[in-house]
């Protein structure tokens, strides 16, 4: 008997192919998946820890495909708001990535995602990852509960080159970026990933896509994208991810898919057509989500993306020439109307992300409401807060429209993912407000969608959440229950399994995830974290 044997009896086996539950139990060993089998059919003798999962689901541990934890796990490895929904899996990489320090991306820190107080110790071994393989080897090695992956950001690769200038690279810049991406391949990259609406990614045109796309096609890899436009121009930036994959031969991943403007609602079904179409004539291209009605962002991304050029943002935004500029381009604007596109326009946006102490008091206003106590429009609002606040300001828009989400929880090409970083409550509150998905996305998949809803079945929402995800990336041995592979194990009950957090209450854990093992270790026991950290850097096989 070994002592690092738990027997998981009497499961509702659910095995991330998409197949039918079945009744049985799961024998771990070490950190594999030793034997699946009948009800009562392994000797309880098997093992040293017995688990009674009468009325649970066992499943595969869940893989999020776009994680923003690369922060986050540098202050906490417990990554407790993912484990706690049963993700065992962080892909990360959207844009921007620490590593590689190479070219003129000389500070990391210059382009974060995610602005959180990282300690000086780590600030001082980024500075030392010259490789991109360095980075997620050092987290790993420090003590994670997940296991980290990761795509290069497209944006960190366009820094190495080119830094925060405008404009097609040199030839010389171009072959640097060849080179930086061929090597982040060579350490375990799943492909490259651009976000086409933030700089200095939006300074990369579709010819600088399709080159760097084709160093990654070499390595069997992936261009995942936040397409140049959800909104107005949709269908280009859908059409320029497709020419991507075609004209590199790759395989193309979408980022949370949707319609983002009220006046752009009535594109999805048209949208979901042309994915079809081009997956019905060859193009491997699929997408993922998250399922809620508000898109999570930065206030920064109201302004036109030039204003970043040369690095040089807030100092733009002091100049008065710049800011006459921005108000002709943005309120001259045929398809804006004068207005952010959201629901309610400026009512829609939420700015939550303050740190300033002066700005507290715009914590859960919207922006036409603090631009009406400021006695200002609200294009005037937004540039002053963020002159006042120094960052992007973290903002929730409500974007997105629910018969649209309804309408592509089923597709058969659709995942789920997060779009948000792994918190804890004990000290994310200090952060300010968040966007719920860092806390439900998982649960109120199965809870609304799946239990409530019944707008897919059990079994393929959970595929849609592992072996979907495990395909698609290439990790082998993962995303399944399969004798063999590693033991990424999750143990929830699909009666009460629920999401928590709100728009107006975010730091809620989910709810109904009772145990999680990440390579054989208990990271989650009766829903309380046991504080192991048995996360690996796992890479494309």
């Amino acid at each position: 008997m070994s002592e690092s044997s738990t027997l998981i009896s009497n499961a509702r086996i659910v095995d991330g192919t998409g197949n039918p539950w079945q009744y049985g139990d799961l024998l771990l060993t070490g950190d594999r998946i030793e034997a699946i089998a009948p009800p009562g059919a392994i000797p309880r003798a098997s093992a040293a820890e017995l688990i009674d999962a009468s009325g649970l689901v066992a499943c595969p541990g869940f893989i999020d495909i776009q994680s923003h934890s690369i922060l986050s796990l540098m202050i906490d490895g417990r990554s407790l708001s993912k484990i706690s929904q049963g993700v065992t899996t962080e892909i990360m990489g959207e844009a921007w990535t620490p590593a590689p320090v190479a070219g003129r991306h000389t500070d990391p820190m210059a382009n974060a995602i995610l602005l959180m107080p990282i300690s000086d110790e780590w600030r001082q071994q980024i500075r030392g990852w010259t490789r991109f393989g360095d980075w997620l080897q050092a987290v790993a090695d420090a003590g994670v509960s997940p296991n980290v992956g990761s795509f290069l950001g497209g944006g960190t690769l366009r820094h190495v080159g080119k830094g925060m200038e405008m404009g097609r690279p040199s030839v010389d810049e171009l072959e640097l970026m060849r080179r930086t991406m061929a090597e982040a391949m060579e350490d375990g990259a799943f492909g490259v990933s651009y976000a086409l609406i933030y700089p200095p990614d939006s300074y990369t045109d579709t010819d600088e896509l399709i080159e760097i796309c084709k160093v990654v096609s070499r390595f069997n890899g992936l261009y995942i994208t936040h397409m140049r436009s959800e909104g107005a121009q949709l269908f280009e930036g859908l059409e320029e991810a497709l020419t991507v994959g075609r004209r590199a031969d790759l395989p193309v991943e979408i980022y949370h898919l949707k319609a983002s403007g009220a006046a752009n609602w009535h594109k999805m079904p048209s949208t979901i057509a042309r994915i079809e179409e081009a997956r019905a004539h060859g193009l491997d291209v699929t997408a993922d989500m998250y399922p809620y009605a508000a898109s999570g962002t930065g206030l920064s991304s109201l302004l036109p993306t030039w204003t970043a050029a040369e690095g040089q943002f807030f100092e733009n935004l002091e100049n008065p020439n710049v800011r006459a500029r921005i108000r002709k381009e943005i309120l001259d604007d045929t398809d804006s109307i004068g207005q952010p596109s959201t629901r309610g326009g400026a009512a829609g946006v939420l700015p939550v992300g303050f740190y300033k102490e002066e700005n507290q008091p715009y914590v859960g206003m919207n922006l036409a409401q603090i631009a009406a106590d400021r006695g200002l429009d609200w294009l005037d609002c937004a540039i002053d807060l963020l002159r006042s606040e120094g960052q992007r300001i973290g903002t929730i828009s409500l974007s997105i429209n629910e018969d649209n989400l309804r309408t592509q929880l089923p597709l058969l090409w659709i995942k789920f993912a997060t779009d948000a970083a792994g918190v804890d409550p004990a000290w994310a509150v200090d952060l300010g407000p968040t966007h719920p998905r860092a806390y439900g996305t998982y649960p109120r998949v199965l809870g609304t969608y799946v239990r409530e809803q019944r707008l897919l079945t059990l079994e393929d929402a959970v595929r849609k959440m592992t072996g979907a995800v495990a395909d698609r990336l290439g990790l082998r041995q993962r995303g399944h229950l399969r004798t063999g592979y590693y033991a990424d194990v999750v143990l929830f009950d699909p009666h009460t399994i629920s999401d928590r957090a709100t728009f107006a209450d975010s730091h809620q854990l989910s709810f109904g995830v009772q145990d999680v093992w990440v390579n054989g270790q208990r990271v989650l026991r009766k829903g309380e974290h046991t504080g192991a950290v048995p996360g690996r850097f796992v890479r494309r096989d």
